[in-house]
């Protein structure tokens, strides 16, 4: 039978045919529904750890006990993950272990745009790439049976289109693959160094073997078509030049993009006068050729290294052609920032941070938004639980004055990915600093998945939820106070008073996300008669308040009714209607 799928749902397809036991993943866009996916099928355990280097030992464990395993995350996730990873391409595995990484071009939801190519190399471990849905179901479901083969760790990288966009995959019967037996191995699983020194060697060997076997593997193939044009591309970046230049050249597209085959690369470029090779972001092919003594390719001399590519920048970089455009719009298309909202539980803590003229050490998440007019109150934001120890340092270089003009906020999922140990860090090293966890009572960014602090896990079950005033206690901060960020007054005196405290002093600001079901928000909110147009309202930045004819006015079809305006209208002007 025959499905459309997007790419993650494919992947997860196809883990699931290859008989996967275990998967933990930290959900992050691209790579998120993976793990959603995964969750449909009841035979298999999954989790949200609290992030990827938890996720990526649990899938260890998993492989290392002999259960098929996998973890999933974005390419800054793998980031938090390396320490482990790198390891386990010592070990090696016992189950199949495969580590599926979403790369984002053009930055869609990331702060980078790092290509994960390069984590291949250096940790020495195989990694596949996928085009398109079909694809990922099967280089999945293959890459199991590779990891076990060559006794390795398998990435598999994909990219946001090739995790978001559908094509038809073939659905399978599952694999009925055994638990393999665990035997105690102090040489292969224990990495001390006089261990490691020997599995170093073990790990030069698998790739020289890997290399052999990317000659003839099926995922790297030619397409002649009588051209002296040659194109050599992988992933995403194939599906483009297939589009752009259809049979008018030549093709060897790469499925396993490392160990790259030698043999087979020189000669596809021996036979062709002109070689494109077409990759988005790095020139990891590029240069590769280029150290193989090829002279006849052309890449990011014609290609840029900055965000993603599309059929009418290769057509026209390999053939000189313009692409016929589809739509030709009559006028331009308005610009659409990304903004909390309506409703948003952060806005009313911006509102007040703005307000109060503080420096904001922020991180990642919906959060980061604050950093948009009119709130304009994020100074920085750098990576997962950045904003916590970044503000220590921040108060260490400036002083304790400048310590009572800084918060650091960060959500409460976050805080359990990275969070704690910078506060730990203030408590120990005797920082004053005062930081705000954003506890709306979800995962926001990602698409609302449960974390420690929801009391609930991947599959809705209930479980421990982590107390997060007795997390801080314990950790050794005796000021904590608990706020809703949409009573104003309450919250800015709450501000107020823990910044000018000479000891480290938490807020949770307290207020759940509003696209939750289980918040219900009614009626709306209207401007009367007393409006003295100060605009104060404005400062917010909700999306149903907007000015007309120089007055303000709400949207009664984006008004959630959650009536932080009616906190803040100095003059009583705002008034909530409806139930």
């Amino acid at each position: 039978m025959k499905k459309l799928l997007i790419g993650n749902a494919a992947v997860a397809r196809g883990a699931y045919e290859a008989g996967v036991r275990v998967v933990a993943s930290y959900p992050g866009t691209p790579s998120t529904e993976i793990t959603e996916e995964i969750v449909k099928f009841e035979d298999v355990y999954a989790e949200w750890s609290p992030n990827e280097k938890v996720a990526a030992e649990v899938a260890i464990g998993a492989s290392i006990g002999g259960a098929r395993a996998m973890s999933c995350m974005k390419h800054v996730g793998l980031n938090v993950m390396a320490d482990p990873v790198f390891t386990v391409s010592y070990t090696g595995v016992n189950g199949g272990l495969v580590f599926c990484v979403a790369d984002d071009p053009g930055m869609h939801s990331s702060q980078n745009e790092q290509d994960s190519r390069h984590y291949a190399e250096a940790s020495k471990i195989l990694m596949l790439e996928p085009a398109d849905s079909a694809e990922c179901k099967e280089f999945t479901k293959s890459a199991f049976a590779v990891s076990e083969e060559f006794d390795t760790p398998v990435f598999i990288r994909l990219s946001t289109r090739v995790s978001h966009s559908q094509s038809l995959v073939e659905l399978e019967e599952k694999q009925d693959i055994e638990l393999k037996p665990y035997e105690k191995n102090i040489g292969k699983y224990v990495m001390m160094p006089a261990n490691a020194v020997k599995r170093h060697v073990v790990v030069e060997d698998r790739i020289s073997a890997l290399k052999e076997w990317a000659e003839t593997c099926e995922f790297n193939k030619t397409e002649e078509n009588g051209s002296k044009i040659g194109v050599i591309t992988a992933g995403i970046s194939y599906m483009y030049a297939k589009e752009a230049l259809g049979d008018s050249v030549d093709f060897l597209k790469l499925g396993a993009v490392y160990p790259l085959p030698d043999k087979k690369l020189k000669a596809f470029c021996d036979a062709h006068d002109t070689v494109f090779v077409i990759e988005e972001l790095d020139p990891v092919i590029e240069t590769y050729l280029k150290s193989l003594g090829v002279t006849n390719v052309k890449g990011k001399e014609v290609f840029t290294l900055l965000g993603e590519y599309n059929p009418a920048m290769i057509k026209k970089a390999v053939l000189g052609e313009d692409f016929a455009e589809f739509t030709d719009l009559s006028e331009a298309i308005p610009a659409r920032p990304p903004v909390m909202c309506a409703g948003c539980p952060h806005r009313g803590t911006f509102y007040v941070l703005k307000k109060l003229g503080l420096t904001v050490s922020g991180d990642i998440g919906c959060y980061t938004l604050g950093a948009v007019a009119p709130l304009a109150s994020v100074d920085t934001t750098i990576c997962m639980g950045a904003s916590v120890s970044a503000a220590l340092g921040m108060a260490k270089a400036r002083g304790a004055e400048f310590n009572k003009k800084l918060v650091s906020v960060i959500g409460d999922s976050t805080f359990m990915h990275s969070g704690i140990t910078g506060l730990v860090d203030i408590v120990y090293n005797k920082g004053a600093n005062t930081v705000i966890i954003l506890d709306n009572s979800i995962t926001g960014m990602t698409g609302h998945q449960d974390n420690p602090t929801t009391g609930y896990t991947i599959r809705g079950e209930e479980t421990k939820q982590v107390n997060l005033v007795a997390l801080c206690k314990a950790i050794g901060v005796e000021h904590i106070a608990v706020c809703d960020p949409f009573d104003v007054k309450e919250f800015e005196r709450t501000v107020k008073a823990e910044v000018e405290r000479e000891e480290p002093s938490v807020i949770i600001a307290q207020r759940p996300c509003a696209l939750l079901k289980t918040v219900k928000y009614t009626g709306h909110c209207k401007i009367n008669d007393n409006c003295k147009n100060c605009k104060a309202c404005m400062k917010l930045g909700c999306p149903a308040i907007s000015i007309r004819d120089n007055k303000v006015v709400i949207d009664r079809t984006q008004c959630n009714g959650c009536g932080l305006c009616v906190n803040v209208c100095p003059f009583k002007s705002i008034e909530k209607e409806g139930n």
